[in-house]
């Protein structure tokens, strides 16, 4: 929790960020697999519902969730493809694709950063221990040096949460009960 902390400056900037971006139109992505797309979908609903108090909803897309595109592109492209074709579709420059891997190697994941690189998307990664290939390629990554992949994705429900908040200050939404 004490590396967690040191975090805090970039996790409310990025919420100033997200919401800058989000309130002007753009879309957020985010993608993961397995505890890492829990921790994606957890992020936008969040958004595209609420956090703290009542406010508009937000554009969000967790890219795992649409399971007939997901087996689609699995089909026809292969599972590296399974995020980036995504990408490429729904984002477009100055979108926000927030990618997390608790080991930062996650090949479908890279290559989904990469692709929202290509298309003028920010990409902020959320990973385990650096280095890792996430971490440097991602615009901005916060890397949590953990032992284990349940302390990591504990710590990025965290972020997740303490990301939520930071958004909903900067829109003005104030605080309340968190859903």
């Amino acid at each position: 929790m004490e590396q967690l902390q040191a975090e805090a400056p970039r996790v409310r900037r990025w919420g100033r960020h997200l919401a800058r971006t989000l309130s002007d139109g753009g879309r957020l992505l985010a993608c993961g697999n397995g505890g890492s797309a829990a921790e994606a979908q957890h992020l936008t609903g969040e958004l595209v519902g609420r956090f703290h108090a009542d406010r508009p909803p937000f554009s969000a897309i967790a890219l795992h969730a649409d399971t007939s595109a997901a087996t689609a592109i699995l089909n026809d492209y292969g599972e590296h493809e399974y995020f980036a074709r995504q990408v490429r579709a729904h984002g477009r420059p100055g979108d926000i694709l927030i990618a997390l891997s608790t080991s930062g190697t996650s090949h479908n994941v890279i290559t989904a950063a990469k692709a929202a690189l290509q298309e003028g998307l920010m990409v902020w990664g959320m990973t385990g221990p650096a280095p890792n290939p996430l971490a440097t390629l991602a615009d901005e990554a916060i890397a949590v040096d953990a032992a284990t992949t349940a302390t990591v994705q504990e710590a990025h429900l965290a972020i997740v949460h303490a990301l939520c908040a930071a958004f909903d200050d900067a829109i003005g939404a104030g605080s309340g009960g968190a859903t």
